[in-house]
């Protein structure tokens, strides 16, 4: 055998091995989406890749693994608000109201994983895991909007409040329009500095 036909074989290989691994992460990512990480089993995740268990347990060994993979090539493909474009904004309710806007828009694209995923965190470890990354964001993200708000524990408390995942999800329950949203929480928030 050539060596360039070796070189082939192995890319295509390769590129097997990886396009497996992808519908894997991906049938999982659905299955998350749709029913939670509680209730989703490794079975229903292989027969929804097209894969055998085994083949399943090849890519990952564990379900950590596999939800480490999900939750990795979940927020890669749907990142948070960067909040270095709030420091931009001096005034700190206009801050605040950006802030919001962007966040509260993404809780509407995601919020079917979130839920799904939040819920299953105070049942299953990885999950819990999984989430970790994002509350830390949401707390260093109150600590920027609480910059000019004069360091007050009450204000501190009403932002985490108003970044909360279920305070825009009761808000959106209750019919109340992203910007009529944003308006609410950021009046909230103003009145607990006072």
């Amino acid at each position: 055998m050539s060596p360039e036909k070796r070189k082939y074989e192995l890319k295509q290989r390769a590129a097997g091995v990886a396009e497996t691994h992808r519908r894997i992460t991906e049938a999982a990512i659905d299955l998350h989406g749709t029913v939670g990480p509680s209730r989703t089993t490794l079975s229903a995740v292989a027969e929804r890749a097209g894969v055998e268990r085994r083949t399943l347990y090849r890519h990952f060994p564990t379900e950590a693994d596999l939800f480490a993979a999900c939750s990795s090539h979940f927020f890669g493909l749907h990142p948070w608000p960067e909040p270095d474009g709030w420091r931009a904004v001096e005034d700190p309710g206009a801050r605040l109201a950006r802030a919001l806007d962007e966040l509260y828009a993404y809780y509407e694209r995601t919020a079917p994983m979130l839920a799904n995923v939040l819920r299953d965190a105070e049942f299953v470890a990885y999950a819990r895991d999984a989430v970790a990354p994002l509350l830390a964001y949401l707390d260093d993200a109150a600590v920027v909007l609480a910059e000019g708000r004069g360091g007050s524990r009450l204000a501190l408390a009403a932002l985490r409040h108003v970044l909360a995942f279920p305070t825009w999800r009761s808000l959106a329950a209750n019919g109340i329009a992203r910007a009529d949203a944003v308006r609410l929480m950021t009046a909230l928030v103003d009145a607990s500095a006072n």
